[in-house]
């Protein structure tokens, strides 16, 4: 039995989707344990190119079941568009996606608070993707949420009404239009039907596969340092994105995670507000042009920088990472100078990023060092040999300072446009 977590080393979009998707072609179950819909993971394969925010990213491996834990907050609307995408494109999901009953449920009411919040806040907002993650995730810890399970009986009524209550008068208090119960009890309704046919108690189902020495899969929402207690607070996610999430989000017991996979972008990229400390802010730098994305779930430009060693090397350490998977390495070809962030300094001494909170960080010096680039594509190699020279020292430079091995290389978008590396 082996359960291996794969987490993203950053601030999210390292490429855990197409890590996931090439990992499960040997597991058995893989799953989402953490966050919502906020986390979008982009996979191309066979079956063509999907952007998936629920349904775990190595769905499309024929032998895997697919497990979306109690961990995880489910916008109805969003997992059923999701199902019936991945069905017509033939992957065929029927009778090997489950969600757990004890998922928390997004509703109308969250999505327009985590708007109205942000709008209140003004230059003060963090950032959200605003899509009602924030304040699902605090009525499940304040004994307002609403669960699949409440589905099964008239609980969801009876709740419905106390929330629509509450919310309505904070709604209208924000300059909101107030919701209708019988509008958002019959969309509910109609949502569970849909949904009710994969929603499967997974406890039995998780013991049974640990005891059956099965292959677990976990896939990581978000990264590591959108964590809600280890990321740059208040700028990160509403859940622990850490692998000890697992724990609680799916019922898979800590001791028996055996592997950690740190996914890792070749450089950093962030989305919304917060300290970025390797942040390039020349737009006409060949870099900045080079680096920048688009967000999968927001469509949002992704801030861009130069890769930032002293995060990845503090995941390494906070997740027990036992290897990485470094992500995106065909992009830097081209830039004949490569900035890497190696250390802080803060007020001119040395600092940890568990050193410093997130203003702190806003002020931290970045310690550079220079590595020489390399003019080739790389995005043929199938083999560590086949990159530069160049390129393979930035892969034992990242390894050296993480401390662990970087198994896997990704040089293109596509499953099959990745290294296997040899250690």
């Amino acid at each position: 039995m082996t359960v291996t977590a794969v987490i993203g080393s950053q601030w999210g979009d390292e490429g855990k989707g197409k890590a996931v998707d090439f990992l499960a072609e040997q597991a058995d179950y893989v799953a989402r344990f953490n966050g919502g819909n906020n986390a979008g993971h982009t996979v191309i394969n066979e079956f063509g190119t999907f952007k998936i925010h629920l349904v775990p990213s190595g769905i499309f491996a024929r032998n895997t079941t697919a497990l979306i834990g109690g961990g995880v907050v489910i916008d109805p609307a969003v997992l059923i568009e999701e199902i019936e995408t991945l069905n017509q494109a033939g992957v065929g999901v029927d009778g090997r996606l489950w969600v757990s009953p004890r998922s928390h449920v997004i509703m109308p009411y969250h999505k327009i608070l985590d708007g109205l919040y942000e709008e209140a806040k003004g230059a003060g907002a963090t950032g959200t993707t605003r899509r009602g993650i924030g304040p699902v995730f605090a009525d499940k810890v304040s004994y307002n949420g609403i669960r699949w399970s409440d589905f099964a009986s008239d609980a969801f009524e009876k709740r419905l009404k106390v929330q629509l209550e509450l919310k309505n008068k904070i709604i209208t208090a924000l300059g909101g239009e107030a919701l209708k119960y019988e509008e958002v009890r019959e969309t509910y309704r109609g949502y569970y039907e849909k949904l009710k046919p994969y929603i499967k108690e997974l406890f039995p189902i998780v013991q049974a596969g640990l005891k059956a020495n099965k292959h677990f899969l976990l896939e990581q929402a978000m990264g590591t340092f959108l964590d809600t207690d280890w990321g740059t607070y208040p700028f990160v996610t509403a859940s622990t994105t850490i692998p000890s999430a697992a724990s609680a989000g799916l019922g898979i017991p800590p001791r028996y995670i055996t592997d950690v996979v740190g996914v890792t972008k070749a450089y950093t990229t962030r989305v919304g507000a917060g300290p970025m400390p390797t942040e390039i802010h020349d737009t006409n730098s060949k870099a900045y042009g080079k680096f920048g994305e688009v967000a999968a779930t927001t469509g949002r430009i992704r801030r861009v920088g130069w890769l930032d060693l002293e995060l990845v090397r503090t995941a390494v350490e906070l997740s027990g990472v036992t290897e990485l998977c470094l992500t995106k390495l065909d992009v830097l070809s081209g830039l004949e100078e490569i900035q890497v962030c190696v250390n802080y300094k803060l007020d001119g001494k040395a600092v940890r990023y568990a050193e410093v909170d997130a203003y702190g960080l806003e002020r931290v010096e970045c310690v550079y060092q220079t590595v020489s680039g390399w003019s080739e594509d790389i995005s043929g190699a199938r083999s560590f040999e086949e990159l530069p020279a160049q390129a393979q020292n930035y892969v034992k430079m990242i390894e050296l300072a993480a401390g662990v091995p970087v198994r896997w290389i990704g040089v293109g978008p596509q499953r099959e446009a990745t290294i296997r590396k040899r250690n």
